[in-house]
């Protein structure tokens, strides 16, 4: 079972009011969460690690973009359902003790509300993928570089996003 078909069913467990909003699972992969999963840092849970991230990013769609779980035209129900898949990926986050992932995922979180705000919403896929990539492979002096960069409307901040998403290779 994929971590999005996971994380439907713990929708579901839930009950009202997000149940009845759940639609069948697209074929959407879950790129994100992989990348955070396939980090060394997340090798003592993978599974665990992967939906996470995805109910944190599904949360990120239904605030500013299209949910792959969620068919809703209603907007509270949207950003209700947003917090709590934030707070659902945050809790077991918290639960493995991983803080620093915390912090990860929460400047992913604000970054991307913050380019939203700017009307620069583009750059936040790089954010993703980079915060992934922290969360399983630990955060570097580029990553948070690259941050810096884009809290400063910095043009390079996109290329040095970019420079940071890639696994480092294997020696």
């Amino acid at each position: 079972m994929s971590s999005l078909e996971r994380l439907r069913e713990i929708i579901r467990a839930e009950g009202e009011p997000l149940a009845s909003a759940l639609r069948p699972v697209a074929d959407a992969a879950p790129v994100v969460g992989a990348l955070a999963a396939s980090g060394p840092r997340a090798a003592r849970d993978r599974d665990g690690y992967e939906l996470l991230v995805e109910a944190i990013y599904e949360g990120y769609l239904l605030h500013y973009e299209h949910s792959r779980l969620l068919a809703s035209s209603d907007p509270n129900l949207a950003l209700l359902a947003g917090d709590r898949l934030y707070a659902l990926g945050l809790e077991r986050l918290v639960e493995l003790g991983d803080l620093e992932a915390v912090g990860e995922l929460a400047d992913v979180i604000s970054l991307c509300a913050l380019l939203h705000a700017r009307g620069e919403p583009a750059l936040c896929r790089e954010v993703w993928l980079a915060g992934a990539r922290a969360v399983g492979y630990g955060a570097s002096a580029a990553h948070a570089h690259a941050k810096q960069l884009l809290l400063e409307r910095s043009p390079g901040a996109r290329a040095a996003l970019a420079s940071v998403v890639e696994p480092p290779a294997l020696a």
